[in-house]
């Protein structure tokens, strides 16, 4: 059994940028075309706030257990980076663990640059009822977009399933390379579904739920909520399945969801606005 397991996938791993013409056609909203440049254009928000800090969860988690930023014992290292240095610190108080990739751009193995740093500061063990970490960022910057905020995350014990659960709360965003910034607030459950009982990180899963909200310089603001519960798994670089619905702030009545499919690990996802659906490739 691990003695601290660091994973706090509040939603895992990976939403994907939609649709690149989007961002040229922003002024044109329609009911007709699902190119539906609006709801395009708040789901790509929503795509890099979460696949940025989902996967900062699983660097921190492999740094808390192997002391690098690369699984062991043979599991998927295809999202993981051999970028960055860890360095850990148990004597302080609260415990600290700093992942550094450089100064510089590194080319990473999911095939994204980062630089900068990523600091989590805990006490106690992951697996105890009641701890809490939270995660921080020193000019940490992916694909060029600057991480900033950061997020909490608590042990709220075990479900009525038995099953661990966490409150993981965030209050960041991202300053983008255009110079626009997205803030982002959540409040989300994580469930640990799978792998709790092995010491491997490739087995574990986990359901999210939850909801908030991001909002642009401008002012312009989308809630979101999740559906139907996200799978996260650690071995899987998509989100397996599961649905959020937007709701863009004076939008019209119809429906807006982004669903990730029935469980299988694959890039394609459907954006549905009112009775339009179109299949996106997630990047």
């Amino acid at each position: 059994m691990r003695t601290m397991k660091l994973t706090a996938i509040a939603t895992t791993v990976l939403f994907a940028a939609v649709l690149a013409f989007a961002a040229c056609k922003r002024e044109k909203t329609t009911t007709d075309d699902l190119t539906i440049t609006e709801d395009t254009y708040y789901a790509d928000d929503q795509a890099k706030v979460d696949q940025t800090y989902n996967e900062v969860e699983n660097f921190t988690d492999q740094a808390a257990v192997n002391g690098t930023v690369e699984m062991k014992g043979g599991e998927d290292p295809s999202i993981l980076s051999a970028c960055a240095t860890v360095t850990k610190d148990t004597t302080s108080t609260p415990h600290k663990i700093t992942i550094d990739f450089g100064a510089t751009n590194c080319l990473c193995k999911d095939g994204r640059y980062r630089r900068g740093k990523i600091i989590l500061t805990y006490n106690g063990k992951y697996r105890d009822s009641g701890y809490v970490h939270t995660i921080s960022f020193d000019g940490y910057y992916v694909n060029n977009n600057r991480v900033i905020g950061g997020k909490s995350v608590t042990n709220m014990g075990h479900n009525s399933s038995g099953q661990t659960y966490y409150n993981v709360s965030v209050d960041g965003g991202l300053v983008l390379t255009t110079g626009d910034t997205i803030k982002h607030v959540s409040t989300r459950t994580r469930t640990w579904v799978s792998g709790e009982s092995t010491t491997m990180l490739s087995d574990d899963a986990y359901e999210i739920t939850g909801s908030g909200t991001n909002t642009r310089a401008t002012g312009k603001s989308v809630s979101f909520n999740i559906t139907s519960p996200l799978l996260i798994a650690l071995n899987c670089n998509w989100i397996k399945s599961g649905t959020i619905e937007f709701t863009p702030a004076g939008a019209s009545s119809a429906k807006r969801t982004i669903d990730y499919g029935t469980g299988i690990c694959d890039d394609q996802a459907t954006v549905t606005v009112g009775t339009k659906t179109k299949t996106i490739t997630l990047k």
